[in-house]
């Protein structure tokens, strides 16, 4: 049961990302997966999951194929956290603790892709002539647009990073909340709290660092020169 025992007592975390009528729906998609202990009802949530993803790609919608770079992203931010938790043994391979679990990290990781990619063509596009000199001189894209890159990666960690500082000081998060109402011990919910932060500091840099890379090639032609039809529009 390791860190995440208490987690029965309280009847699970808090997930993000999605309004009122998306979490209607997929508690009714949990609930039935929690009653089946079936794991090939994973495949209902992770297809609600992929929806929801696609959903909220319009954000990113002026990045050519935004959305499934979005959704590729996530995936694999979550994915890549997902495995390390599992290695470490932090919980048990069962729905009850993996369904909770994921949901978090795919509500953080969607915001933050999202806000990472807007940023990165924001940037490109109000330095283009910055950008279309570094490319003149003889740099490759990645290296003409790597402070562009830099600021996007910052800009969308933000709000995950001033979270993790005040935990604790300033707010009681959802999880944490939610253990020590439901019985737990506060030294079980500190150590929950840890993890979860942990983990969605680490699905979300993962899946906006995929992203940059992902959106990359399609603000360039291959004659390395700025799509200008991509930034065209607003």
């Amino acid at each position: 049961m390791g860190i995440l025992g208490g987690y029965d007592k309280a009847g699970g975390g808090a997930g993000g990302g999605a309004g009122g009528g998306d979490i209607v729906v997929f508690s009714e998609a949990c609930s039935f997966s929690l009653r089946k202990m079936l794991y090939g009802s994973f495949w209902l949530i992770f297809s609600w999951f992929l929806l929801l993803v696609i959903q909220r790609g319009q954000r990113a919608k002026h990045v050519p194929r935004g959305k499934y770079i979005a959704g590729v992203a996530i995936l694999a931010g979550t994915a890549v956290t997902m495995f390390v938790l599992l290695v470490l043994k932090v919980f048990p391979f069962t729905p009850r603790y993996i369904i909770p679990v994921a949901g978090m990290m795919v509500g953080n990781a969607m915001t933050v892709t999202g806000v990472t990619m807007k940023k990165l063509r924001d940037d490109i596009k109000i330095q283009m002539n910055l950008v279309e000199t570094a490319l003149a001189l003889g740099a490759t894209p990645r290296q003409a647009t790597l402070q562009q890159v830099k600021r996007a990666l910052v800009i969308g960690l933000s709000p995950v990073l001033d979270n993790a500082k005040t935990v604790g000081l300033i707010s009681l998060p959802g999880a944490m909340t939610g253990l020590i109402m439901g019985g737990a011990s506060p030294l079980e919910a500190i150590q929950l709290q840890i993890v979860v932060m942990n983990m969605l500091i680490g699905a979300s840099t993962v899946s906006s660092i995929f992203s940059t890379y992902l959106c990359w090639p399609a603000f360039f032609t291959k004659a390395y020169q700025l799509e200008s039809k991509v930034f065209s529009s607003d």
